[in-house]
C-alpha cells in the first residue's frame, strides 16, 4: 500500500461529471446537455484553427497578446487588465489557488456552478452555499452567509444551471457588502444571451474596485467549447497574481486563433443571440402548455421540472435524446435542456409530450 496522502479535502472531491455525448444503442443522437452553441463556430474562427494547424511545431504566444487586443478592442476593455485560460473554469481554479486555503471558505449560491466546490476543496479551503430564492441567487442570503473566514465570492450571472440572474443593482449592492479582502468573482460565461436592460456582466464594477474579478468564456455563444478557451477582466493586482500563477503556454495556438476570429466575427455572434432569442421562449412555453414549470432563464438553456427526473431523462435518451440530469445540482426532479438546431428543439418538446401521454395512459 502506497504511504502518500493527498492534502485535506482532495478526497471530498465528487469529479466533474461532463454532458454525455453518447446513448448505448442509438446511433444517432441529439447532444443537448452541455450547453454549447447550437450553430457551433463561427466559419471565421474554424478557418482560423485550421491555418493555425500548419504551426503546431511552434510554442504558442504566452501572452495571448493578438486575442487579449482583439477582446479589449470588442468590449472596450484595456488589454492589460484581460488574462487568457484554458476555459474560464482553469481563472477560477486559479483564483482559488491565489487567494483561499485551509482555514478560508468560498462562498456561493445553493445551485451555483460544481467547479466552484471542486476548486475550492482542492485548495483545502471550505465552500459555504447560501440559500436561494425561487432558484435564484439571493444577495440577502449571500451576505448573511459571509464569515471572517470568507475569502472569495462566486456569483454565477446569470446562473448555471438556473438560467436566472440579478440585477446590476443587486449585483453591486452584494459588492458593497462585502468586506474589501474579499474577492467578488462574476461568472458570466452566458453573458452574451443576455438582452435584460437590467444587467450587469461585472466589468463596471471591476473598472470600480480592485476586488472584482469578471470570467468569460468562448465555449457557449462563440461554439468553441473543444478549443477550451476563457478569459477574465481583473484590476492589476489580480492580473499580476493570475499570470505568476498560470502556465507559461496555457492556451494552444489553434485556440487563440480560433478566439481572435471568433470575438471580431461580431455577425455570426449576433445571428446565434437572435437564434437562441426566437427558440429558447419557444421552448419554455411549450413546455408550459404542458403543464411543466421552468425558471426564467436568459442562459442558452431550459431547466425544466417533470415528473419523475430519471424516467424522464430515460425516455429522452431511448429517442437518442441527451440532457442533462441535475441531482449533483441539488435539483433532482429537474433537467436541463439546451437551445438546439430548430428540429432539435422540436424533437425535444415532441419527445417530452410523449413522454407526458405515457404517464397519463399508465
Amino acid at each position: 500500500m502506497s504511504s502518500l496522502t493527498p492534502r485535506p479535502g482532495i478526497l471530498d472531491i465528487a469529479p466533474y461529471k461532463p454532458g454525455e455525448s453518447k446513448v448505448e444503442g442509438v446511433s444517432k443522437v441529439i447532444k443537448l446537455s452541455s450547453n454549447e452553441g447550437a450553430l457551433g463556430a463561427s466559419p471565421r474562427a474554424r478557418e482560423a484553427y485550421r491555418a493555425a494547424s500548419e504551426f503546431l511545431h511552434r510554442y504558442p504566444d504566452g501572452g495571448a497578446t493578438r486575442l487579449r487586443a482583439a477582446i479589449a478592442a470588442r468590449h472596450g476593455m484595456t488589454a492589460d487588465n484581460i488574462v487568457c485560460g484554458c476555459g474560464s473554469d482553469e481563472l477560477i481554479g486559479l483564483l482559488c489557488r491565489a487567494y483561499a486555503g485551509p482555514g478560508d471558505e468560498v462562498l456561493y449560491s445553493a445551485h451555483g456552478f460544481l467547479m466552484y466546490s471542486i476548486y475550492t476543496l482542492s485548495v483545502g479551503a471550505t465552500p459555504v452555499k447560501a440559500p436561494e430564492v425561487d432558484l435564484t441567487a439571493s444577495v440577502d442570503n449571500l451576505l448573511a452567509a459571509v464569515t471572517e473566514k470568507t475569502r472569495i465570492v462566486f456569483v454565477a450571472n446569470p446562473n448555471n444551471p438556473t438560467g436566472t440572474y440579478l440585477s446590476a443593482a443587486e449585483v453591486k449592492r452584494l459588492r458593497e457588502g462585502l468586506r474589501d479582502d474579499i474577492l467578488l468573482v462574476v461568472d458570466a460565461a452566458y453573458a452574451e444571451y443576455v438582452t435584460r436592460n437590467d444587467y450587469t456582466d461585472g466589468r463596471d464594477l471591476v473598472d470600480a474596485h480592485d476586488n472584482v474579478v469578471m470570467t468569460r468564456t468562448f465555449s457557449k455563444i462563440h461554439g468553441l467549447g473543444g478549443a477550451r478557451l476563457g478569459w477574465c477582466y481583473a484590476p492589476d493586482q489580480v492580473v499580476d497574481i493570475l499570470n505568476r500563477l498560470r502556465s507559461p503556454f496555457n492556451v494552444t495556438s489553434p485556440a487563440l486563433a480560433a478566439g481572435e476570429a471568433a470575438i471580431e466575427d461580431v455577425a455570426f455572434t449576433d445571428l446565434s443571440r437572435q437564434h437562441n432569442d426566437v427558440w429558447l421562449p419557444w421552448m419554455q412555453q411549450k413546455m408550459h402548455d404542458m403543464g411543466l414549470d421552468t425558471t426564467d432563464s436568459v442562459g442558452n438553456f431550459a431547466l425544466v421540472k417533470v415528473p419523475d427526473a430519471d424516467a424522464c431523462d430515460s425516455f429522452l435518451r431511448s429517442r437518442g435524446l441527451i440532457v442533462r440530469r441535475m441531482g449533483g445540482y441539488g435539483l433532482p426532479d429537474w433537467l436541463r435542456i439546451t437551445v438546439g438546431l430548430d428540429e432539435e428543439n422540436h424533437a425535444v418538446i415532441d419527445a417530452l409530450a410523449a413522454f407526458l401521454d405515457e404517464r397519463r395512459a399508465r
